[in-house]
């Protein structure tokens, strides 16, 4: 981390931070006032987005039926996979819990950076403790990607977009996989709602 003043913020981003298990014990022997923020959304889309992103790089991979389940028949997820243990939020977060407050972490629901992201960036500057900036004008709704992108600031000629690899079409999925997803999911979700005082509505 670059030293920084008393008026400054140093952020740190990674994907594998929450799930890692060594992380917050790191992250609290670092700094114990950091503050966390943390991306989250509908489990089943993300092990989808995920299945995606890795079928990219590895086009002969199992189906993604076949990774997901230990057997289709009784409905037996298969939480070892990466894709789908990822997605079971509060076992993560109760790891967190051991060194941070709940005060100190920050939930953004990544369905609503999509549909309102400057909502969204509202309540990180708030979190922050930072004057409200970010506003909706400083988006536009990109048709290709099919989400939001910042408008290009005065000292460049192009807007700022995620990169190629986010906003790909996903892999169909049959409706009764999802469902059967859905119903591994729920009671994850619902205890991960009552932990951090927050209905994500992915039911």
């Amino acid at each position: 981390m670059p030293r920084t003043l008393d008026s400054q913020i140093t952020m740190e981003k990674t994907p594998s931070y929450f799930v890692t298990k060594e992380a917050p014990k790191r992250i609290f022997n670092m700094s114990r006032d950091s503050k966390l923020i943390v991306v989250v959304r509908n489990p089943v889309t993300r092990a989808i987005s995920d299945y995606t992103q890795t079928l990219s790089k590895k086009p002969d991979i199992p189906t993604f039926e076949a990774l997901a389940f230990k057997n289709r028949t009784l409905g037996l997820v298969d939480s070892s996979w990466n894709a789908i243990r990822i997605g079971m939020y509060v076992l993560h977060l109760e790891n967190w819990l051991q060194y941070f407050p709940l005060s100190q972490i920050h939930f953004v629901s990544g369905e609503r950076l999509i549909t309102d992201p400057a909502g969204e960036l509202g309540r990180v500057q708030d979190f922050l403790g930072l004057k409200r900036i970010v506003t909706d004008k400083h988006f536009y709704f990109n048709k290709t990607k099919g989400f939001p992108c910042l408008k290009k600031p005065e000292s460049s000629s192009l807007p700022r977009c995620l990169g190629k690899s986010k906003g790909r079409t996903h892999v169909q999925i049959d409706q009764d996989v999802i469902e059967q997803l859905r119903e591994f999911y729920r009671p994850f979700n619902i205890k991960f709602y009552e932990m951090v005082g927050h209905n994500f509505r992915w039911d």
